[in-house]
């Protein structure tokens, strides 16, 4: 009982024990502890962007008539990039920063920052991915691969015929949402046609055929290449598309924006030379000559047909969000047509854009009834939960940042440090602008690489004294050829993580697939491209 501290009448006694000198080596040890803590790599990534930007606005001369602002605004993109690349914070709180940093720094004011985190891109942009969800809510994407697959479920079995159909369709629904959530989409009806199939890892005595595997393997790595490939076609495809746009308009603000129709037909030809390529590609390496008959006892028509069947007949709600999202398509391929034949945009003499057409679709869904529930519309704000706002801040740095480059005179002093460009080639430029791109955003986002990249190559294009486009859509398109290691995009990491292929498969297939993507894009920019943004000024 000696152990038992007694209480002490005396009021001058401590109410807690004395700790005494054999207890200081666990206090030092918890300090040790506190500064583990503080002093981790991703602490360290968070101080690694502010220090970078004091080094560059205290030590950093760029020569020329090189500003205080242009230097400001120089320390502003590194500390931008360092936690970009690091993400040593989310990157939507990110994407944020010019909210703060370019007025502290003295680069813009606070209204004309925020001012780029909404315009017509961004209304495109909200609107589509409105438009997104309600198809997704509705289970119209499944209905849709399910009918397009059963098209090419022919009997007997054909797996390059069906590998077409599968990839064909991921393109498809791609061209008119993001890419990942296409991907994200497509998965589960890909993998709902390999469940069929029998696995290597099941306990059945079965022998499964190599042919299997490799068809396993050949639908996942289609559908996330058919995605990227797909969002390339069109301006709502992915967030590149859209990045390219906005600079275009913040940079060369006297020339006509670029149209979502304007983009269609460029886009869609390279994408379809793209998509071609992967496809002989997937059945020379996956598809062997009688694949079709191994995979037959276990993939018919049938199965499909089931899949529909469960899902029942269109209902009313469908068809309405399907009419809704035709009627944008037709809108945003309408806007502007040709100079001898224009669209309805002239009736509103160029006011309206298509972020204009696309949130007013979007609006009807709040609109129209459901018919499933009295009073019950096709879309409620409660289903817009999702709505990706990191691409949305995204896309608003992006715009913000060549805004600043732009006005702080960054960009001035960066075309005069790229003089020696002046009499090189554009054939072997474009290709080398591309390839960078292409190796830059498998370590990085693909939505970074082109707002990193982009206003450089507006640059050298001046210095060249060449169309700036013929740069800009080389490096923004480049940045979509993530198609080598799983993180290079989100697209990636959804086929990654099936288990049916490996990094070995990737690179395999995605090396010819981005040398054949760089190839078609040097030849077609400066032909097909220079056909169709003709009208463009600007430089």
């Amino acid at each position: 009982m000696s152990s038992v501290h007694h209480i002490s009448d005396d009021p001058k006694s401590p109410l807690l024990p004395v700790v005494h000198n054999d207890d200081e080596p666990c206090e030092r040890q918890s300090v040790g502890q506190h500064l583990r803590t503080i002093f981790t790599p991703k602490n360290c990534y968070i101080a690694l962007g502010p220090l970078l930007c004091a080094v560059v606005c205290l030590c950093a001369r760029l020569g020329g008539d090189e500003t205080t602002t242009a230097r400001n605004m120089l320390g502003v993109l590194v500390w931008m990039f360092a936690w970009w690349l690091t993400e040593a914070v989310p990157m939507p709180i990110t994407s944020m920063s010019p909210l703060f940093l370019f007025p502290i720094f003295g680069i813009s004011a606070a209204d004309d920052v925020a001012s780029s985190y909404m315009d017509d891109v961004i209304a495109l942009v909200l609107g589509s991915f409105i438009l997104a969800l309600a198809v997704e809510h509705y289970n119209i994407h499944r209905r849709l691969a399910l009918n397009i697959t059963s098209v090419f479920c022919v009997e007997p079995l054909n797996a390059p015929l069906l590998l077409l159909g599968i990839c064909a369709t991921t393109a498809f629904v791609s061209m008119w949402m993001h890419n990942v959530a296409a991907a994200v989409m497509m998965m589960p009806v890909a993998t709902g046609i390999l469940q069929r199939l029998p696995s290597s890892s099941s306990s059945s005595s079965e022998v499964v055929p190599p042919a299997v595997g490799k068809f396993c393997r050949a639908v996942v790595l289609g559908v996330i290449y058919s995605a990227s490939v797909g969002g390339m076609s069109t301006l709502t495809g992915t967030g590149v598309n859209l990045i390219l746009v906005g600079m275009w308009k913040s940079y060369f603000p006297e020339a006509d924006p670029i149209s979502f129709s304007q983009w269609f037909f460029f886009g869609l030809p390279l994408a379809l030379c793209i998509f071609f390529v992967l496809w002989g590609i997937l059945c020379v390496l996956y598809c062997p000559k009688g694949s079709g008959k191994a995979l037959s006892p276990y993939l018919h028509k049938a199965h499909l047909r089931r899949e529909l069947d469960m899902l029942g007949p269109m209902s009313f709600a469908e068809k309405m969000v399907l009419s809704v999202f035709g009627g944008l398509v037709v809108l945003w391929m309408t806007r502007n047509i040709t100079d001898d034949i224009p669209g309805w945009g002239c009736i509103f003499n160029g006011r309206a854009g298509d972020g204009t057409a696309s949130v007013m679709m979007a609006t009807l869904l709040f609109i129209i009834p459901n018919n499933i529930k009295k009073g019950e519309k096709l879309m409620d704000w409660g289903k817009c939960k999702k709505l990706p706002w990191n691409i949305v801040l995204l896309l608003g740095a992006g715009f913000a940042i060549a805004d600043g480059v732009r006005t702080s005179g960054l960009a001035e002093v960066l075309s005069k440090g790229l003089v020696f460009l002046e009499t090189a080639p554009y054939w072997a430029i474009a290709p080398t602008v591309c390839l960078i791109s292409a190796t830059i955003t498998e370590f990085t986002s693909n939505n970074a690489t082109t707002t990193l990249l982009v206003p450089l190559l507006i640059e050298i294009a001046k210095t060249m004294r060449i169309h700036p486009l013929l740069l800009m859509v080389p490096g923004a398109i480049g940045s979509q050829f993530a198609f080598l290691l799983p993180t290079g995009t989100p697209s990636n990491v959804v086929g990654f993580t099936t288990g049916h292929i490996e990094i070995k498969d990737m690179i395999k297939t995605g090396l010819p697939l981005k040398i054949a993507g760089t190839a078609f894009l040097s030849v077609l920019m400066p032909t097909l491209g220079a056909y169709v943004f003709a009208s463009k000024g600007g430089v």
